[in-house]
């Protein structure tokens, strides 16, 4: 694992695919500024942009990782298993949130109704 971000291996594989740090600027959403710093070993990569990394250049995360430092860390494929789990709990609260609001909504419709009711009753 490289001690500190390797400049060399990340300007040889973005050469090889004729991209350049503004692509990886545009990629991670960030400023060709911040990517400096990332090639200064000024900025860490988080997980997230290691994985993108890896999917632009074509390497593993693992790779991307061993080359961008010793503190680098590296995005364990649980991660997307996870999100996926979290994804299908937000859709299962959202549909019982649905489920409340038109309870409410229908709630709300019978005491107006009985309002009325009232009102004309007296």
């Amino acid at each position: 694992m490289a001690l500190f971000f390797d400049q060399d291996w990340f300007d040889e594989q973005l050469a090889t695919l004729g991209r350049t740090q503004s692509d990886v600027a545009d990629l991670l959403d960030l400023s060709v500024t911040q990517v400096g710093e990332i090639w200064k070993d000024q900025r860490e990569l988080l997980p997230h942009e290691v994985s993108a990394l890896a999917s632009f250049l074509g390497e593993a995360p693992a790779d991307i990782a061993e080359h961008a430092g010793v503190s680098t860390p590296v995005p364990s494929a649980q991660g997307a298993a996870d999100l996926s789990a979290v994804m299908g709990r937000l859709d299962e609260m959202n549909g019982r949130l649905e489920r409340v609001e038109r309870a409410l909504i229908d709630l709300k419709t019978l005491v107006l109704e009985q309002r009325t009711e009232h009102s004309k009753e007296c």
